[in-house]
């Protein structure tokens, strides 16, 4: 399969992951950066976080992981938290700034 119909697929798969403080996606919240596969399996997704220090940083990293190990391609996932560039409400889909109300 194509690197970039891979990628597609784990993007996907990670609109499974919520945020459970806001109720929605991580990939329409724009918290998802990019999503990499290695030929040993490895996936590696770099993302950020609304805010530092969010109490839930463990909880979505999990989710992350849980929503991509099943792939077939899979043999583990790397979730890199990043703070740079920094998150910000431009980064989010139209679909989550009309979720939560944001114009």
């Amino acid at each position: 399969m194509a690197n970039e119909e891979v990628k597609e697929k784990l993007m996907e798969a990670l609109e499974d992951v919520e945020d459970p403080e806001l109720g929605v996606d991580i990939v329409n919240l724009g918290l998802v950066y990019d999503v990499e596969l290695d030929e040993e399996g490895m996936a590696k997704v770099t993302m950020t976080l609304t805010a530092m220090g969010c109490p839930l940083a463990g909880t979505i990293a999990n989710d992350v992981r849980n929503a991509l190990i099943d792939f077939p391609e899979i043999k583990d996932v790397d979730v890199n938290i990043v703070w740079n560039p920094p998150w910000t409400k431009d980064k989010m889909s139209r679909y989550a700034k009309i979720a939560l109300g944001i114009q």
